[in-house]
């Protein structure tokens, strides 16, 4: 395993899960990924025990030791997160027997894993809500073909695109399911869009719809706008609507009480001529509509708010400059190129030192 690299990503944690089935003991680097303040990984480690996995930070990895054991009763996450979810899931897959997940992540990327999952041969029941029961296997050996489903959080970043440009544009195979509380929150603000039919994405299970946004006239909303876990409004959606509310005439407040430190990001929208007043770690005022105006600013180490920026500067008039977009790349694939289609100017430039 490369050190360095799985030292980049959030998803590192996600082999315990896998592993513990076949390694008597084995070590993984810590996790990294967006900084977004301390981030805990307790819930992860308490939920693999009931699989027999002991794991002990030492010197940057955890060390872990497995002694597979069939967990003795329905185990309960204290978080509902997306990735401690998945991790006892493949947890759970190679247990051959019953286990019980309660206060599961309901997402789409869980979802997802568990469809995967199905056409492995592991059983599970209560996809989409928060008890999974999973009837395991003892062993895993089969070729499968699986398309996992459009990315929910993409789609909302074109829609937001779409929305600080005055622009209007088709966002097709947008996985309606994971979007309806955004939308309806940007309905609210005065938002308009048209909806083609529902239709199937290739795993067989996620509905999709393709969006074509109007030019609309936003105004703030009357609440707050703030995540929930699914189906409320995605964690990952939420740094969109600060954009988004730069553009809207009155003040928004947007609260993200999930992370730590990814608020103070926003403010970095202030060097466009946004006007963001941080109230503490977690909640900033937007007060708009916005005269954007072009800068040179360098890219914050959080992947949302860094195209949140990115976003805010294709408003402005006038040439700006994103320096640093390693945040960018890693989240989203020719993100640049993509908005150059839709009629963008972005110019990327490469740093030959890697």
């Amino acid at each position: 395993m490369n050190v360095a690299a799985a030292r980049r990503t959030r998803s590192i944690i996600m082999f315990l899960g896998p592993l513990l089935h076949r390694y008597k003991s084995f070590k993984l680097p810590y996790a990294g990924g967006c900084n977004l303040g301390e981030r805990t990984v307790e819930p992860h480690l308490s939920g693999l025990a009931y699989f027999g996995l002991e794991v002990k930070t030492v010197k940057g990895f955890y060390e872990s030791t497995a002694t597979p054991i069939k967990p003795r009763r329905a185990i309960v996450l204290s978080e509902r997160g997306d990735t401690v979810t998945e991790n006892l899931l493949t947890a759970a897959a190679l247990n051959d027997g019953i286990t019980i997940i309660r206060n599961a992540s309901p997402n789409y990327m869980v979802q997802d894993l568990c469809f995967f999952l199905e056409k492995l041969g592991v059983k599970i029941d209560g996809i989409g809500t928060t008890t999974l029961t999973v009837h395991g296997v003892r062993d895993i050996n089969k070729n499968v073909e699986y398309s996992p489903s459009e990315d929910p959080i993409e789609a909302m970043s074109f829609i937001a695109a779409a929305i600080v440009t005055k622009s209007a544009i088709t966002i097709k195979r947008a996985p309606i399911e994971f979007l309806e509380i955004e939308l309806k929150t940007l309905e609210d603000m005065g938002f308009e869009c048209d909806l083609s039919d529902e239709y199937t994405a290739k795993n067989g299970k996620t509905r999709l719809v393709d969006i074509t946004t109007k030019v609309s006239k936003l105004k703030a909303p009357h609440d707050k706008i703030h995540p929930l876990p699914f189906p409320g409004l995605n964690i990952d959606n939420l740094p969109f609507f600060a954009v988004i509310a730069a553009t809207a005439t009155g003040r928004t407040l947007i609260h993200d009480w999930v992370y730590e430190n990814r608020a103070i990001y926003l403010l970095e929208l202030a060097k466009l001529n946004a006007n963001v007043k941080l109230l503490d770690p977690h909640r900033v005022y937007i007060e708009g509509p916005t005269s954007w105006k072009p800068a040179e600013i360098i890219t914050p180490p959080a992947l949302r708010p860094a195209v949140v920026i990115l976003l805010g500067m294709l408003a402005a008039p006038g040439v700006s400059t994103l320096r640093n977009v390693y945040s960018i790349n890693r989240g989203y694939e020719d993100l640049a190129e993509r908005l150059n289609t839709l009629g963008a100017k972005i110019t990327v430039i490469r740093d030959i030192t890697g």
